[in-house]
């Protein structure tokens, strides 16, 4: 769709099952938009499940009972809630419904907005197809996929982050699919966040070599390769250190046969932008990911990234100048070209000086420009523009 001027104010009602404090890249970024356009000066009302620490919602808040989802401590997922929904959109209609999950709650909300004739738009944050061969649960793949097909088809627009993405959805029959990127805030995560203190509590040097993975340690994330790699790492170089940033169902079996990796836990803000910085080279193995916020924020930090090429990766790293891409899957390859650069201590240092401007243009503002752009476009596409 074109990028046509937001009008001064919109009325959003957005729909997600997982919102901050929740720690993972969807609750994130979903924060990061709704800011952007409240900024902008746009009337958000948040529609989410009600977290465990919540007594009340805010004052543009909508809070739906939840129940937690299996597997993942502290998240939970929104209850159906078709009449609640209609009901309130009926007493005060916003413009737009974005709907950024496809749970019950998303599906209820996807309903309730058809059954006003309001229009409605989709997030594709999470790729749960992939996921599922990773929880023994392969044989729902198929079912999984055209659940959400038609999830997103029965909306007026869906939002991928990547060109690739977009592609690949259309070609499995996703229609009216267009492109929301995810940017990075450059201010938090940079290569000024580097201490030398913390990484002297890891037990490394100014020069030892500091492997960094950051992010939920689970098995859709593929981290046995990320250890194997490591493997191959430090038989070449002595003084290399591996850390693992996050938490996850994996932690307790990765501690049992890796007790000598540095296991930093959950972190968050500048102490999160202090402990990518503090590290040199990043290692992200998964192959389930639609982005991959942690790929520009690893960058950002002046991290030269290992990766396979799809996601955030595909876009972002150019081989060579500020990390490594190789095949989807090819998980030999991957090994190889972490310890090759690991080895290589001067085309690793190149790398980590020019990461950090690889994406220095990769600011949320532009994002949050489109995202409101590509509202109002839709708007108009309806015939049904309007500003309160």
């Amino acid at each position: 769709m074109d990028g046509t001027p937001a009008p001064r104010q919109l009325h959003v009602a957005l729909v997600t099952e997982t919102y901050p404090p929740e720690v993972n890249g969807v609750a994130l970024t979903l924060a990061r938009l709704v800011g952007g356009l409240r900024e902008r000066g746009h009337r958000v009302d948040l529609v989410r499940p009600r977290q465990s620490q919540d007594e009340q919602g805010g004052t543009d808040e909508f809070l739906i009972p939840g129940l937690p989802i299996p597997g993942y401590p502290g998240l939970r997922f929104g209850l159906p809630a078709h009449r609640k929904l209609r009901d309130r959109w009926s007493l005060e209609r916003p413009d737009i419904v974005h709907v950024a999950t496809e749970g019950p709650l998303g599906a209820a909300a996807v309903g309730a907005a058809r059954a006003l004739g309001l229009p409605v738009s989709s997030g594709f944050h999470t790729n749960f197809r992939a996921y599922s061969r990773h929880y023994r649960l392969g044989w729902l793949r198929s079912l999984v996929g055209g659940h959400l097909r038609r999830f997103h088809n029965r909306t007026d627009l869906t939002l991928a982050p990547t060109a690739n993405l977009v592609q690949e959805l259309r070609a499995e029959g996703y229609r009216r699919v267009d492109v929301l990127a995810r940017g990075v805030d450059t201010r938090l995560f940079n290569p000024d966040r580097r201490s030398e203190a913390l990484r002297q509590s890891w037990g490394a040097g100014p020069d030892d070599l500091v492997v960094a993975y950051v992010g939920r340690l689970a098995a859709e994330k593929n981290l046995s390769l990320a250890t194997r790699a490591f493997a191959a790492i430090s038989a070449s170089r002595r003084d290399a250190r591996m850390l693992f940033v996050g938490d996850g169902p994996s932690l307790p079996a990765l501690r049992q046969r890796h007790p000598d990796y540095i296991y930093a836990g959950m972190r968050r803000g500048d102490d999160l932008a202090t402990h990518y910085a503090s590290a040199d080279l990043f290692l992200f193995p998964s192959l389930t990911e639609t982005f991959g916020n942690v790929v520009p924020e690893a960058l950002a930090s002046g991290l030269a990234v290992v990766a396979f090429d799809c996601a955030a990766a595909a876009d972002l790293i150019v081989t060579g100048e500020n990390g490594v891409t190789v095949a989807p899957g090819d998980d030999d390859a991957f090994v190889a070209e972490a310890q090759a650069l690991a080895s290589d201590r001067l085309a690793l240092s190149c790398m980590r000086k020019l990461a950090a401007t690889s994406v220095a243009g990769l600011e949320w503002q532009a994002i949050h420009e489109r995202f409101a752009a590509l509202l109002t476009s839709l708007l108009a596409s309806r015939g049904q523009a309007s500003v309160l």
